[in-house]
């Protein structure tokens, strides 16, 4: 046997349960605003659940809504200077990402992300969905949710004024920001629910059993 130094261990991630609790339902609920100058205003949200209450794979039901309203108000120019942002490089940062760029004067931006565990009995559970997304386009405005069944987003984005946006996918979730006009108001709100059930003792016999028997194993002649 070789023991493995702190600095490894302290990198390694996987499943697991503590003590006696397994999660029962993990909840996402992404929220999207932004209001512009000329008084048009972009909503998206997403609702995503997972029910882990029956064992095995969980049952996932999500609920996409997007709206843009009309402007009524004339845009404020932005006397013909050139604005740009760039958030390429946030495809290769994994875990909680928030970002805020802003090229422009007036505006005021928010990324919000909130987590909340807690025991107690799973939500009530509703008609399972497979995959699918809303959209709704007005002018140069376009708003989405959906959900793939690999990665969620939302995405708010007008043609040359910026882009707002939040997701969840694999070993990352996070929220962006990217602002090239003036006098914005724009806010993404993330709210994470976890919610923890005890093991029925039979079902935590179980476990035990199976991590005596995996760490039995390469004891004894030959290997068994």
């Amino acid at each position: 046997m070789t023991e493995i130094p702190d600095p490894e261990l302290a990198t390694m991630r996987g499943r697991y349960t503590v003590g006696d609790h397994q999660v029962a339902w993990f909840g996402v609920s992404m929220i999207s605003t932004w209001q512009t100058a000329s008084g048009q205003t972009l909503e998206g949200t997403l609702l995503l659940g997972m029910d882990f209450a029956q064992g095995g794979r969980p049952v996932v039901s999500f609920t996409p809504t997007v709206n843009i309203t009309a402007a009524d108000a004339p845009v404020i120019g932005n006397d013909g200077i050139a604005r740009s942002v760039d958030a390429s490089g946030l495809a290769n940062v994994s875990g909680m990402t928030q970002s805020v760029q802003v090229a422009g004067d007036g505006n005021i931006a928010a990324n919000v992300t909130r987590l909340r565990v807690r025991d107690g009995a799973a939500p009530a559970s509703t008609a399972a969905s497979a995959t699918g997304s809303a959209t709704s386009r007005v002018g140069d405005a376009v708003a989405s949710a959906g959900f793939d069944g690999g990665s969620a987003n939302v995405l708010l984005q007008i043609q040359g004024q910026g882009a707002v946006q939040q997701w969840i996918r694999n070993g990352s979730l996070g929220q962006s920001i990217q602002l090239t006009s003036d006098h914005q108001q724009v806010s993404n709100r993330m709210e994470i629910d976890l919610v923890r059930q005890s093991l029925a003792s039979n079902a935590q016999l179980a476990q035990n059993v199976a991590q005596a028997i995996q760490m039995t194993r390469g004891i004894g002649p030959g290997g068994y």
